[in-house]
């Protein structure tokens, strides 16, 4: 009896010090999401007076906030493109293939997640900036895919892993060609960590700072850079409302990467069910 009390007990305390926790990493959010709607112009928590002016004036006639909406966005998903092509190669090569130096090619291509960020900003400063791309889209994306491309690498490093290797077996055993299993095996059952890729590297470039800051140009302000010349050159209750949308933004692809993964978790499960099931009809001489 003792003992079980000491376990509710263990269980009430360690779920009390969890939601503690979880209280403290999610106040600055909630500060920020109820700070969006105050009517004061200096941002005052708790709001005196509710209002949705600072939602308004983001798309108000000269608002530079669409431009750099628009910009983060098409920057982001050019960013998701390069960074699923080098994901989806370099995760096939670490886990299909016998990669000499496997090991050195990992942590070659896990290196910008350890380098300061500022470090890597000021490489592509260097190497962009006698090219005369600096302030071009391109350039931007291409130095938002050296930060997004690593995660998309882990990511599918874990998702290529976790697909049985029995079924590309199987398939190569009937005649199917590496293209073929590819295509029909391999590919559809790591969609959902494709998916999980792809929304991890856009967030990835469309939250980016240091390189945005420093390939951008007066005409191409990225949203991240837009939110820090309003808070350090005026002071402009926008950003608020402009960090309220980029929260519930997250949240949502959050949600979106939990619900695809949730719909292709059984994709496996039935395939290996279809394959056992072949094998002992195959072995006990009942298959049609």
């Amino acid at each position: 009896m003792m003992e079980l009390r000491r376990t509710i007990a263990g269980r009430i305390a360690l779920t009390a010090f969890a939601t503690v926790i979880l209280l403290f990493l999610a106040l600055p959010i909630v500060v920020i999401l109820v700070t969006s709607f105050s009517e004061n112009a200096f941002a005052a928590f708790p709001p005196q007076t509710w209002t949705l002016n600072w939602y308004k004036a983001l798309f108000a006639d000269g608002s530079k906030w669409p431009a750099a909406l628009t910009l983060s966005a098409f920057v982001a998903c050019l960013s998701t493109l390069f960074s699923l092509i080098i994901g989806v190669t370099a995760a096939t090569a670490l886990t299909r293939s016998e990669l000499p130096l496997r090991s050195a090619v990992y942590a070659l291509v896990l290196g910008p997640l350890v380098i300061p960020q500022i470090v890597t900003a000021l490489g592509l400063f260097l190497l962009f900036e006698p090219a005369a791309m600096l302030g071009s889209p391109i350039a931007i994306a291409l130095g938002h895919t050296v930060l997004a491309s690593p995660i998309a690498v882990l990511i599918l490093i874990a998702t290529l892993r976790g697909i049985d290797e029995r079924l590309e077996d199987a398939a190569a055993s009937m005649g199917a060609g590496r293209m073929t299993i590819a295509r029909r095996i391999t590919f559809p059952l790591a969609a959902p960590g494709m998916i999980a890729a792809a929304v991890f590297s856009f967030i990835t470039s469309f939250d980016e700072f240091y390189i945005s800051q420093f390939l951008s140009s007066v005409d191409t302000v990225t949203l991240p850079v837009q939110v820090y010349n309003s808070l350090t050159f005026d002071i402009d209750p926008s950003v608020t409302a402009v960090s309220a949308i980029l929260i519930a933004f997250a949240i949502l692809a959050l949600g979106l990467v939990a619900l695809v993964r949730w719909l292709g978790s059984g994709r496996q499960d039935s395939l290996l069910s279809v394959e056992n099931t072949a094998g002992v009809a195959t072995h006990g001489g009942d298959a049609v």
